[in-house]
């Protein structure tokens, strides 16, 4: 939005029509990126598993700033050019904006000149822009793929069932002796022992 409104102060409109107009000229397009973000981030909060549970806060906080910033952008952005900005004959660039400006110009002779050898080159260009194709095929069956590092933690998780009619008293003791059991072993290092129903175990006659 402060882009487009510079562009129209720089062709000599005054700052508040150039604030109506660059409103008016890029409104939609900002409506419609910000539905396009939204779009994307809110098949997130119905995912299930872990990949909901870690992206569900991360979508909701992305959804909202993405709409705070349309609003602003449609509204307190172009009120604000058209007070603070100044007409193009009055506008003095600064010693950083200078600084800067020498900055910009020198990567875009760069750039021109990396353009224009990337011209004369054609070929070359191309079969770099091949080779890397087919190394990225190449390098995507090849590298362990999975959304969450495969890694041994040296966490064994054992689920215990009893009958259907034991009590949390006597499933309780049960466990206690099965842990215990466990901790005999040298290679085990500690045991976490729990009963009843939780985020593990779904019914009320098991244990972990």
């Amino acid at each position: 939005m402060i882009e487009n409104v510079v562009r129209f102060i720089e062709r000599g409109v005054p700052p508040l029509e150039a604030a109506f107009r660059g409103a008016a000229q890029i409104g939609f397009t900002i409506v419609s990126l910000t539905v396009s973000l939204i779009a994307v981030f809110i098949p997130l909060l119905f995912m299930t598993g872990v990949v909901g549970r870690l992206f569900k806060e991360f979508s909701v906080t992305l959804s909202v700033a993405v709409i705070v910033s349309a609003v602003i952008s449609l509204t307190l952005t172009p009120m604000m050019c058209g007070r603070l900005l100044k007409p193009a004959a009055e506008s003095e660039p600064g010693l950083l904006a200078r600084i800067s400006e020498r900055g910009f110009d020198r990567l875009l002779a760069g750039y021109r000149r990396t353009l224009d050898w990337s011209f004369r080159h054609q070929r070359f260009v191309l079969a770099v822009g091949v080779l890397t194709l087919f190394g990225t095929l190449g390098l995507y069956a090849i590298v362990p793929k999975g959304f969450l590092p495969r890694q041994d933690t040296g966490v064994v998780l054992a689920v215990t069932e009893a009958a259907q009619s034991v009590s949390i008293p006597k499933l309780a003791e049960m466990q206690t002796r099965m842990a215990a059991i466990i901790r005999q072993d040298p290679a085990v290092t500690g045991v976490v022992s729990f009963v009843g129903a939780g985020t593990i175990n779904t019914t009320p006659n098991t244990g972990g």
